[in-house]
């Protein structure tokens, strides 16, 4: 017996009759009754969510999770489903079930968080692929081929295209296309500039060295970027090599203290 009568056959035929249960569901307080007779239901729907979960079992997910997800789209449409307007409880369902699942890849199946925007554009160029492999076979389809068949501007074509070949990461570890000697994507990457905190150094003691006295930043300036020897600058200023050792270590001891002492 049907929920509703029906000459034509369809994936559903085998439908359990629950429209008296139904009916009865909706005028049942809430309560340990209405649990058991909704949970009833839910049984009885149960292999028409796992029908419709297997449509989807050839893109990435497991079935297992699939048929979880499906259970819960079915809880929720029998919680939703009104029989009082009329229309046979699968036609609710399928729907409900359906869009439950596709809510899971698009939510949960993306390796990066990917806007719900390019995430609509993916699943319209792919149903416009599909279509148009029917009618150009032998090539794939051109942008321009896809935006007229989908009604899509050619840059949001370009833009789901992309998003297509973007649903699952590449390993660091994967060999690159082409590479015969193991060369993978992480031979690729750059690393961290070491005179990157030479410019942090710098930044952080030039006000110090700004105030030092004239002499001593003259000698610092001919020693470190003057490259000129210890005794060089002690003839330039007319005294002796060690007072030119002794100023640049109190210097550098001085500007190192400060520094350390503004970081901490």
């Amino acid at each position: 017996m049907r929920t509703k009568a029906s000459a034509t056959h369809h994936p559903h035929d085998d439908a359990p009759d629950t429209v008296g249960a139904f009916r009865e569901l909706a005028g049942l307080p809430q309560g340990p009754e209405h649990d058991l007779l909704r949970e009833r239901i839910v049984e009885a729907w149960l292999p028409m969510a796992e029908r419709l979960a297997g449509r989807f079992r050839s893109r990435g997910e497991s079935y297992e999770d699939l048929r979880q997800v499906a259970a819960l789209g079915l809880v929720k449409a029998v919680d939703r489903y009104d029989p009082e307007l009329g229309n046979a409880f699968e036609s609710y369902a399928v729907p409900t079930i359906t869009g439950e699942i596709k809510r899971h890849f698009r939510d949960h199946m993306w390796t990066l968080h990917v806007p719900r925007r390019v995430q609509d554009l993916r699943n319209r160029v792919r149903f416009a692929c599909q279509d148009l492999a029917q009618t150009v076979p032998g090539r794939r389809p051109t942008i321009a081929e896809i935006a007229e068949h989908a009604r899509m501007s050619e840059d949001d074509v370009r833009t789901g295209l992309e998003a297509l070949e973007s649903f699952t990461a590449l390993s660091l570890d994967a060999e690159l296309p082409g590479s015969d000697d193991g060369y993978s994507l992480s031979d690729t990457l750059g690393s961290a500039d070491p005179a990157l905190d030479t410019v942090v150094d710098r930044e952080a003691v030039k006000p110090r060295i700004q105030a030092l006295p004239e002499r001593e930043r003259a000698i610092l300036y001919m020693r470190f970027f003057g490259d000129m020897t210890q005794s060089r600058i002690a003839d330039e200023l007319g005294i002796s090599q060690m007072h030119v050792s002794r100023l640049i270590s109190r210097c550098c001891d001085r500007l190192r203290d400060q520094v350390m002492r503004d970081a901490a």
